[in-house]
């Protein structure tokens, strides 16, 4: 189980001092008068050994634990100590050869600080937070960190990595477990029934109702309004509609559905009922909502797209109009400069304006 979240390597670096920032140095490896004072030589303690007790201080603090190796600390958070103390940095490879120094020290630290070693109580606490956050998040790593951040928030010294990710795996299990149970109102007979016929291929679409309800459409035309509203006709007969999923927790309810998209109606069939039925019914909730807002945005897409056309139809018409107001207008200037001017006799006037004047075909024009 430990394996499938940390391989050895991993959890050997765990078991480590890690690399350390510019900002954590300073944060973290600055000592305060009151912390001079605890690492004292006045109390029959050499150079090493303040120099060591003084790392303990500030890793405890830092990392949530103190690695066994306290020589092995970043070297600049051993030299900035160092300067604080003035000793020689180069003593710390010399601390702790016996195991119950460093067993002392942190014990002084523990007190000094007022943390909590690990306990049957304090597991308790620290299994109640990972059953909330498991609740919330599946990744293993994520709650590996979430669980020290809180020991480091509890002042509560961390147990070993392969102790914390056993407490990871047994909230991953609860979470699921969790999550059947505050849906199983909704597995009825009918409902898992209706579920797994999502998984089946349908030979009406040569696909499984699954895939069909997952595939959204790729162009807004009439075609495709009514694929989607055949998909909400679908879901409204499954009561998807219905569905309340509220007694999830959003981010829960987000997890189920990215987990099941990429998976196959194969892989959702292997899975053990109270790990499929969840996904399933999440997808399903979520297709209804999906569905229903692909059908108002492509009815959207069509009265924008046709009132964009009778815009430019409406454009075109009053463009049309005011040229043929134009061209009347200048039609009848010609005749009237024609019938109006006293030189030209009235009997010359018809074949002027049907002549070269004006001509027959424009005196013909529909507007006249």
């Amino acid at each position: 189980m430990v394996a499938l979240v940390f391989t050895d390597e991993d959890l050997e670096a765990l078991r480590r001092f890690p690399e350390i920032g510019r900002e954590e140095l300073f944060r973290f490896f600055t000592l305060t008068p009151a912390d001079v004072a605890f690492i004292d030589p006045g109390r029959g303690r050499g150079p090493a050994d303040r120099l060591g007790l003084a790392v303990a201080l500030c890793t405890l603090p830092w990392l949530g634990f103190v690695p066994d190796d306290v020589a092995s600390a970043p070297p600049a958070a051993v030299v900035r100590l160092a300067r604080q103390l003035q000793v020689d940095p180069d003593v710390i490879r010399s601390y702790g050869c016996r195991a119950k120094t460093r067993t002392d020290h942190l014990r002084l630290v523990t007190r000094y600080l007022r943390w909590r070693p690990t306990g049957e109580l304090e597991l308790k606490e620290l299994d109640e937070f990972l059953l909330a956050r498991a609740m919330e998040h599946d990744s293993p790593a994520l709650l590996f960190r979430l669980a020290c951040e809180y020991l480091i928030s509890a002042r509560v010294i961390r147990p070993g990595p392969v102790t914390v990710v056993k407490r990871v795996a047994h909230a991953r299990e609860y979470a699921r477990q969790e999550t059947f149970d505050r849906l199983a109102h909704e597995f009825t007979g009918k409902r898992r029934a209706g579920v797994d016929g999502l998984l089946a291929v349908d030979p009406a679409i040569g696909m499984t109702r699954l895939r069909w309800l997952g595939t959204g459409p790729v162009e807004g035309s009439p075609a495709a309004v009514q694929a989607e509203i055949a998909k909400l006709e679908f879901l409204r007969g499954m009561d998807a509609h219905t569905l309340d999923l509220s007694v999830l927790p959003p981010e829960r309810r987000r997890f189920l559905a990215t987990m099941g998209r990429p998976l196959t109606a194969p892989a959702l069939q292997r899975r053990e009922p109270e790990r499929r039925y969840p996904i399933l019914l999440t997808l399903l909730a979520q297709s209804a909502t999906e569905v229903l807002d692909e059908v108002v945005q492509l009815f959207d897409q069509a009265i924008s797209a046709r009132e964009s056309k009778a815009a430019h139809q409406m454009r075109d018409a009053l463009a049309e109009r005011g040229k043929a107001g134009e061209d009347r207008q200048a039609l009848l200037d010609a005749v009237l400069a024609i019938v109006a001017d006293p030189a030209i006799p009235d009997e010359e006037a018809g074949g002027l304006i049907r002549g070269e004047k004006i001509g027959w075909e424009r005196c013909a024009w529909p507007g006249l």
